[in-house]
């Protein structure tokens, strides 16, 4: 059975499957056709010149005159379902699948014109969740490059000092502003960028998506999640330590140690085949032994509460997922393995590497040091 014909519209700078698709940085949206036999482009004038050498496509068709003929035909002010529809006709294509991401406006002003429109869920290409060699290198170098602001922001945590319930840099109070601000200039010098970087400590840590803001604690923990893009590949790497300048409580270094324990437990066991649940579950229990319960307390959730590691590629966060769910991971994804616990007035706890599935081990990509107390 021939399968479908492929429609995408986006900015490839921002949509993950039209990169994928075509190769190319394009910041502004547009049409991609894959009708089985022949893919192609839609171009403007400003891109076209730079498609025709870059964009891994059978064809380049000119926006300008792709509106000069319809114009001809009536159409006084052509819009992307009027080019997409007179271009699946000319390859007599009735029938496409679009991510289910696709504007919804578009999808159904083709289907006012007769095409039918069927959404694909994520991965909308297979293909993406097993890397290919030259993607694990991009995410290696990516990796490399997180790893070298990771190094700067604890040279800046080791050159501050305790004062009081602070951390003081240079005389200064050093805030999660501050010290996000060293990661993203460090990213950049190695061509990648940081977006929504993470720098909390304390109770801001409990929230494991809370980006921190303001003073950094002295003899707490500080997590540091750093996800950054490659500006040359578009490829991303994702990592997470957790540190203290200072003296930290029995309890919360207990927490640490838990982390840890749980966190290597489930890189022993992402491997080819294994299912989401077959990694998560066993950290679950562990911690569970170890007396730390997952449960709401005063309104908010405490423990671990959120799942082990998701897969990355072009997004940061793409299938296969690894929590309660029944997926088998394949040999050559790229996941992460990322547990943590959270408790108020205890502090925050998470750490992360990232890893290429194999068929009877996993290796490593991250190889920054996971000492705690610095």
């Amino acid at each position: 059975m021939k399968r479908p014909a492929i429609l995408l519209y986006g900015a490839s700078e921002a949509d993950a499957d039209v990169y994928y698709a075509t190769g190319m940085f394009v910041p502004d949206p547009f049409l991609y056709l894959d009708t089985g036999a022949r893919s192609l482009v839609v171009m403007s004038d400003l891109e076209i010149g730079r498609a025709r050498e870059e964009a891994d496509v059978d064809e380049v068709v000119s926006l300008s005159e792709l509106n000069r003929e319809l114009k001809n035909r009536g159409i006084s002010a052509p819009g992307a379902a009027d080019h997409a529809a007179f271009l699946l006709r000319r390859h007599r294509v009735r029938r496409v699948e679009v991510p289910d991401t696709f504007p919804f406006g578009l999808a159904e002003r083709l289907r006012k014109r007769g095409i039918r429109v069927e959404a694909r869920p994520a991965p909308f290409f297979r293909k993406r969740v097993v890397k290919r060699p030259d993607e694990i290198r991009a995410m290696e170098r990516c990796q490399r490059a997180n790893e070298e602001a990771l190094a700067e922001a604890v040279r800046v945590l080791r050159k501050s000092r305790p004062n009081g319930k602070y951390l003081r840099h240079r005389g200064e109070v050093l805030t999660a502003e501050a010290l996000r601000r060293v990661i993203h200039r460090t990213l950049l010098e190695f061509n990648c960028q940081g977006k929504s970087t993470i720098v909390s400590s304390g109770d801001q840590g409990c929230d494991p998506h809370n980006r921190g803001s303001g003073p950094l604690l002295a003899h707490a923990s500080i997590i540091l999640d750093i996800f950054p893009r490659s500006l040359e590949t578009n490829y991303c790497s994702d990592m997470t330590r957790t540190v203290c300048r200072g003296r930290p409580s029995r309890e919360l270094e207990r927490l640490y140690d838990t982390v840890r324990e749980g966190q290597e437990l489930g890189c022993r066991r992402i491997r080819a085949g294994a299912r989401g649940v077959d990694v998560h579950r066993p950290i679950c229990a562990l911690f569970e032994e170890r007396g730390y319960k997952t449960e709401p307390r005063k309104g908010k959730m405490v423990g671990f509460f959120h799942g082990t590691g998701h897969g990355i590629g072009l997004d940061v966060h793409e299938p296969p997922r690894v929590g309660w769910n029944e997926d088998r991971l394949p040999a050559g994804a790229v996941v992460t393995c990322e547990p943590g616990l959270y408790y108020f007035g205890v502090g925050g706890v998470r750490i992360e590497d990232m890893l290429l599935v194999g068929r009877r081990r996993s290796r490593n990509l991250t190889r920054a040091s996971k000492e705690f107390v610095i």
